[in-house]
């Protein structure tokens, strides 16, 4: 029987390790994860035009470990999955990233230190090409270097390509454990941070039949977003494969303020690392669990969004009942509650509970009366005056009071559908329906959000008036609703 030898062309495995990675700037994240998996502490990045360095404190690599450095998708990383001094996981799986640094360079040279033993590698390009049957590298050994200690310092020479410092920034945040503890890098002398993120903070963890699935999403202010980096970052032992939007594209503007990164060790990554094995169980499970995580988000948005909504419309109505009282108290004919004071800034408004100075002075008189007096018999409870019923108001729902004397109305801003009245009066309540299609018109811009709200309080405060006649009353509307933009002053 004759056997048939299996070849590689050398030029091949070079061409494979280019189109493994996309962006020749990842063969930077390989090497800094590399030096994670070597238990590292440091990594000291140096760049200039010509030459990239990077050096690192690990255990360094004696002949063994050099050999297997150059061993072409060693199961090494698989078979051993944590560090030996800091038991981290290790990232590392296909040992083929250091051939992507020659789409980068035409050469690159390792050296390396463990103990007694100092060696370099010099992996030069056009040298080692030419020799078509040899696979064989130059291998030196040196004397070792006290000062320099354990550690392996990769240096790529005689740069093809161009890195811009932020694009090297940027890799490393995404694609190495800066988090871990016990662990820095720095570029050029500056050391890189993992990234940090301000706004609602939303933290998860679930469990599957493959492992836990946790992280944390974050919802920016809308000052804070960004159209640059969009999707939830997908992190496989602590190093982001992709970022991912899980229905987030389907959102429009607001899928700019999503962000934040999901965790979940259990998930098969691509040969180069720049996805996952979509058909996969695990990844399946995984989808699962970031569906239930969106839904999530899509709730506490929705309640974020009416919370400033709620805070936006209850200072515009403030100020347009402030508006509203200076106008009525200029106009007391105009009034439907009688002659009222005028007063300074604000005053006249008040909540729902406030009590007004003679009834307080009244309880005063009532708790300095003798106790034979409290003793009295028991009066027959008036039945109190039902108020009007409306729909149950929502949580969003804005009421505040105004009052005159003795009197006054409350203001209720609520929902009550697209189709529903623009506003309406029931006893001595308001209601202004802010999802009316003009109400959500005028809300975009402050001052036309004030005086819309001024406009339809002064309306029903002049129907108020004299329901019988609405011409007067649209005459009055209008009368009052000038007075209450024109500053006092100038009254």
């Amino acid at each position: 029987m004759e056997y048939i030898p299996v070849t590689v062309d050398k030029s091949h495995l070079i061409t494979i390790g280019e189109r493994l990675y996309s962006e020749s700037i990842e063969l930077i994240r390989e090497l800094v994860n590399n030096a994670y998996d070597a238990d590292a502490t440091y990594v000291d990045i140096k760049m200039t035009n010509e030459f990239i360095e990077v050096k690192d404190d690990g255990t360094g690599m004696d002949r063994e470990g050099l050999k297997q450095y150059f061993n072409i998708g060693s199961p090494e990383k698989i078979l051993k999955g944590k560090s030996p001094i800091f038991n981290r996981d290790r990232i590392g799986q296909f040992g083929i990233g250091k051939f992507a640094s020659l789409s980068a360079c035409e050469c690159f040279e390792v050296y390396t230190q463990k103990g007694d033993f100092a060696a370099k590698v010099t992996f030069d390009k056009a040298e080692w090409e030419k020799v078509a049957d040899q696979w064989n590298l130059p291998l030196q050994i040196l004397p070792p270097n006290k000062e320099r200690g354990d550690g392996t310092t990769v240096s790529l020479l005689r740069l093809t390509r161009e890195f811009e410092p932020e694009d090297v920034t940027r890799k490393v945040v995404e694609g190495t454990p800066l988090k871990a503890p016990d662990f820095t890098v720095r570029l050029n002398g500056m050391r890189i941070t993992p990234r940090s993120l301000s706004g609602h903070r939303i933290p998860f963890l679930e469990g599957t039949e493959f492992g836990p699935v946790h992280g944390e999403i974050v919802i920016l202010p809308s000052s804070k977003a960004s159209p640059v980096e969009l999707g939830i970052e997908v992190k496989v032992k602590q190093v982001t494969i992709k970022r991912e939007f899980f229905g987030l594209e389907h959102w429009g503007k607001v899928a700019s303020r999503i962000q934040g990164e999901v965790h979940a060790d259990f998930l098969p990554v691509t040969t180069d690392r720049s996805g996952f094995v979509l058909d996969s169980l695990q990844y399946q499970a995984f989808l699962k669990v970031m569906e239930k995580v969106i839904r999530e988000v899509d709730d506490i948005l929705k309640r974020l969004a009416g919370r400033k909504e709620k805070r936006r419309a209850s200072k515009a109505l403030k100020e347009a009942l402030q508006r509203v009282h200076r106008a009525l108290a200029l106009n007391p004919d105009l009034s439907p509650f009688g002659a009222i004071p005028l007063a300074g800034e604000g005053e006249g408004m008040g909540g729902a509970g406030v009590v007004s100075k003679k009834s307080e002075s009244l309880k005063g008189e009532k708790e300095s009366q003798p106790d034979k007096e409290a003793k009295q018999l028991p009066q027959p409870v008036k039945k109190r005056k039902r108020s009007p019923k409306v729909k149950r108001l929502t949580p969003n729902a804005v009421v505040q009071r105004m009052r005159f004397r003795e009197t006054g109305v409350s203001v209720c801003v609520d929902d009550f559908g697209e189709d529903g009245p623009e506003c309406f009066t029931e006893g001595t309540m308001i209601y202004i329906n802010q999802q009316h299609p003009l109400y959500q018109l005028e809300a975009k811009r402050r001052e036309t959000y004030i005086l819309n709200v001024t406009r339809l309080i002064t309306q029903e405060i002049s129907l108020m008036k004299d329901t019988r006649n609405p011409r007067q009353a649209f005459l009055r509307q209008s009368k009052l609703l000038k007075d209450a933009f024109i500053d006092s002053r100038e009254k």
